[in-house]
Formats: structure tokens, sequence, C-alpha cells
């Protein structure tokens, strides 16, 4: 095995999924046993026809019928058994996979910006769990049974067991045909299916857009050439998953009557008896049942197995093994060493050849068009997307030195589109974090000057703010997600247009927070349009289509520039 991260982490699935190799073969057992029960309706009814019925014994009949009844009823306990049996399995894998699955999730987006992103590992691990506890796995371990009924049906007559194995050999035939046919457009409806949900997620999250501008009935439109495929492709699927369900099941019931009919013709020619006849056509429906389930789920299971490759392609390609030497938090250099960065999963850099160094205490404030580069170094700088060449180093040592939970606390990033999670303001602000220090968040809180404002809320630090944030403004999601940037004193804080939704109250917070920060020995990174964010800053990076056009203290090059200099507050 390879020593990549795909190498090492698309085992991993394969590894859950082998650690229910036991209890699937538990599954097995009992799929053996209640299979030997199934025989029990066919000798039944030899019994009744070749025993009962000439010798007119109504004990043997009350005895027959209650030894039948007790086999049954022990069959529903096995059927229930073997029903929650696979439950659990698709639950232990769901429980080993999910973790990995979400962080991939998670890390995808980051790494890929092609249509697979849409593509949630959760979505998949619901897939092979849901496969898992259904019946396919039911049908797989009745397969094997389908020679050992034959060859029952041989006993009776040789000419019934091969007409039971021509059956079987045609089934088996469209099995094979379903699989041909239906791989490609299963693959076809699963990326379209991914398509037309992000579709929508998009039409969902920009409602208030969509509505203002009158965009709705548009947007509706182009989501309805999105859909027209999708539910073409669907229905074609569906049509010949039926077409196959329906034809197997003709099919097998026109062979029971097949096979009745021929041991008619033989009970006729004294061959055999009237009982052997009615247990042989059972037989045959009972032997040729697990491959018609099997077509029926055939669908499903093209699914799971693209799932499954998929998610080990995923957990792989999103999971990195974290490294094993545990660095000190930085807390004096930052050094930018002639970087260029891409996008995720595009070659084309957006930013190269920036060099910069900044010691503790430092600010520098970043400049420039929209589109020459800005947020992508915002993102660079504080390891979202990996740089192409070059390096960035915190007291000398690359970001990728540090696992992301190890560098997180030393980090702060307000970006430019500020997301904050449902859940309690304070929660937000301390990041998650459980063993939060309640000062601690009210101190990051006051650094952003929204303590105060956090008071007025209904129930204060404890407000849920919902999902988004809904509940708030622009300009307080944005003083908030200032706050989550300052807690715990990060020693490096990039701040992506940091006073894009502020009035005036909340600049003159944002200044002092900037100049706290700097008091504190932080390196700070403010990316502005707005000439007021520059204040506390003492250099400035400008640039252009990509490139770094200048760079040196912020008088001198606000001098050179279209942009007025501003006091510094204290």
């Amino acid at each position: 095995m390879t020593k990549s991260a795909k190498g090492q982490q698309q085992p991993l699935v394969a590894a859950a999924l082998s650690r229910t190799r036991g209890a699937f073969t538990g599954v097995a057992f009992v799929s053996a046993v209640t299979n030997l029960l199934m025989l029990t309706g066919p000798l039944f009814m030899l019994q009744i026809y070749d025993r009962v019925l000439s010798s007119r014994s109504v004990p043997t009949l009350v005895a027959l019928t209650a030894l039948v009844a007790g086999l049954y009823l022990f069959l529903g306990v096995l059927e229930i058994i073997r029903a929650r049996v696979l439950t659990r399995i698709g639950q232990r894998v769901d429980r080993e996979l999910s973790g990995p699955a979400f962080d991939a999730g998670l890390n995808l987006p980051l790494k890929t910006r092609n249509s697979e992103a849409a593509a949630h590992p959760m979505r998949d691990l619901d897939r092979i769990r849901q496969f898992m506890a259904g019946q396919g796995p039911v049908a797989i371990c009745d397969l094997p049974w389908l020679p050992i009924y034959l060859a029952i049906i041989f006993l009776f007559h040789p000419w019934l067991g091969w007409l039971g194995t021509a059956g079987a050999a045609i089934l088996i035939v469209i099995t094979l045909i379903n699989e041909y046919s239906l791989r490609k457009p299963v693959e076809r409806l699963a990326a379209m299916t991914r398509t037309r949900n992000a579709f929508a997620e998009a039409g969902r999250r920009n409602a208030e857009v969509l509505r203002a501008m009158g965009m709705g009935s548009r947007y509706r439109q182009r989501f309805e050439t999105t859909d027209a495929p999708y539910q073409a492709i669907q229905a074609r699927v569906g049509d010949m998953t039926g077409s196959f369900s329906a034809g197997t099941k003709v099919f097998r019931l026109g062979l029971q009557s097949a096979v009745l009919a021929l041991g008619a013709w033989l009970a006729i020619m004294q061959a055999i008896t009237p009982g052997v006849m009615i247990a042989a056509s059972i037989l045959t429906a009972r032997a040729l049942a697990p491959i018609e389930a099997a077509i029926g789920q055939w669908r499903h299971f093209v699914a799971c197995r693209q799932a499954y490759r998929r998610l080990g392609e995923m957990l792989g390609h999103g999971l990195a093994a974290d490294p094993d030497m545990v660095l000190p938090r930085p807390g004096e250099r930052l050094d930018v060493e002639n970087i260029a960065v891409a996008a995720p999963g595009d070659k084309h850099a957006l930013i190269q050849d920036l060099r910069f160094s900044l010691k503790a205490g430092d600010a520098l404030g970043v400049i420039g068009p929209s589109g020459s580069g800005k947020s992508t170094l915002a993102r660079a700088l504080v390891g979202i997307w990996p740089a192409m060449r070059g390096s960035i180093r915190l007291d000398g040592a690359t970001l990728d030195q540090w696992a992301p939970e190890a560098l997180g606390p030393a980090i702060g990033y307000l970006p430019q589109g500020v997301e904050l999670f449902d859940g309690t303001v304070a929660e937000n602000i301390a990041r998650f974090d459980p063993d939060a220090d309640p000062q601690a968040i009210v101190a990051a809180a006051e650094r952003a000057g929204v303590h105060e404002l956090i008071l007025q809320f209904p129930d204060g630090y404890d407000t849920r703010i919902g999902e988004y944030g809904a509940i708030l403004s622009a300009g307080q999601r944005q003083r908030i997600g200032l706050a989550r940037a300052l807690f715990g004193q990060p020693f490096l804080i990039v701040l992506d247009e940091p006073n894009a939704n502020l009035d005036a109250e909340g600049e003159k917070a944002l200044s002092e927070a900037i100049a706290a920060a700097r008091a504190d020995r932080a390196i700070l990174v403010v990316i502005a349009h707005r000439p007021s964010a520059l204040a506390n800053v003492d250099q400035v990076l400008v640039m252009q289509g990509g490139r770094q056009a200048a760079i040196g203290p912020r008088d001198e090059v606000l001098r050179r520039t279209t942009i007025r200099p501003v006091p510094a507050t204290a």
C-alpha cells in the first residue's frame, strides 16, 4: 500500500465493512436456517396430497398443521432477528465512518471546485447504510441456495430439474443485462441529482435576493432546465428497473405454471405423485425468488457500489494525516516567500510572486481593485488555500507543519462573507469550544466593541442566533464574527473587508480592536476598500492583477495611490 493520503485513507471504508464480517456471517447462518425452513411449505403440501388425502387421517393432518405452525413461527422470529442484525450492521458502519465522512465533507470544498464537491460524503454513507440495512444483503445470502433448491427438484424428477435450471439461467442472463444497462444511467442520475440539489440549495440561500428583485420566476425557469433532464433520466432508470422487475415477475410466474403443467403431465404418466407436482412448483418459485429480489434491488446495489467507490476516494482526497510533531504556538513573525496561489482544483494562479515579512505587533493593510487577489491572499495566509509555489511561514515553520486543530487557536480570521452557525452568541464567539472560559468570551466581545450590543439581545450571550445568524443584521454578524476572530488572543489575525457592513460606531470599535491586538503583539493583515480600516496599520501592500504592485510604510504608499491616508487612533 502506498504512503499517499489517498492510499492511506482508501482502505478506511473497506476496513469498516470488514469489521462487520462476523455479523454478516451470522446473517448468512440465519439465512441458511430460514431457507431450510422455507422447505416447510412444499413438504407440507407433499404430505397433504400424498399421505393425508390418501389415508383420510385427521390426526395426521392436525399433527402436521401444528408442526408447520411452529416452524413458521420460528421462521418469523428468525426473519425479525435477521432484519434487526442488518439494521445494527448499517448503524455500526455509519458510526465508524460518519466522523471521517463529515471531515471529508468539510475539507472537500477546500480541495476541489468541481461537481464532486456537491457529492457530500455523508449522502454516500447514507446510501451504503440504507443498502446494508435493507433487502439487498438478504437477496445475496439467499442466492447460494438456488442450486440446493434445484437439486431437490432434480430429486423429484430430472425433467422438472432441467426446466427449473433453464429458468434460473434465463433469469441470471436478465440480471447481467440489467447490470450492464443500468450502470451508466444510474451514474448519470446520481450526478444530475447532485446538480439539481445544489441548484435548489443556492436558491434557498438567496431567497431574499430572488424575492426582492423579482428573480424568482426566472430562477425557477433555470431550475426547470436543470430539472427536465433529471426527470428524464430518473424516468428512464425507473422504467428500466420496473420493466426488468415486471418481466422477471411474469417470467417466474410463467415458469412456475410451466413446472406445474409438466408435473401434471408426469403425474398423469404416473412418473410422480400429485404431491410432488405441487411441491416442485412451489420450490421452483422459491428457488427463483432470490434472483427476482436481486433484480429488484439492483438499482440500489449499483448506487451503493458507486457510493462506496466515491466515499473511499473522497475520504482519501479530503483527509490528510496530521503532523506527528507538535510545534509551539507561533508568536514571533510571519514570512511570505514568493507565493503563488490558485483556487482548489485549478492550475491558474490567482496571485503570484508575493513576498513580505511581518513581526509581532505589525499590521499590514492590503488594498487594490476588485479581482486583484486580496481575498485569495487572505485564504492563503490562514491555510485555507495552500500555495502552489513558495511558502508561508510562522516562526519559520510552514503552515502544514501544524495540524489545523493545533494552529487554529493562533489564527483569527474574518472572511468577507461572515458566516455564523446555529447556536448561541457565546458559542459562536468561542468557536464552539465547550471548555471556553466565559471571561475570555466576554473579553473578545469587548475587544470587538460588541459586548454592550450583545447584552441588549433577549438572552444576552445565550441568545440563539438561528441558522446563518438569521436574527442578526449584517453589521451585527460582522461584529460578532470579529469577536470570534479575536477570541483567545490569536497571533495572526486576518480581516477581509472587516468594515464592509459597519456604521461609524462599529468602525471606531474595529480601529480600537486593531490597535489593542497590535499592543498584544499580534500580527494583523487587514484587507480593505474603505480607507478607515487602514487607520491603525503601519504598512500597506498594493495588489494589482494578482501581483504585488507596491509595499511599504502606510503613509508613503498611500501618498502614491488615490487613497488618502487616515490618521491613526489611539
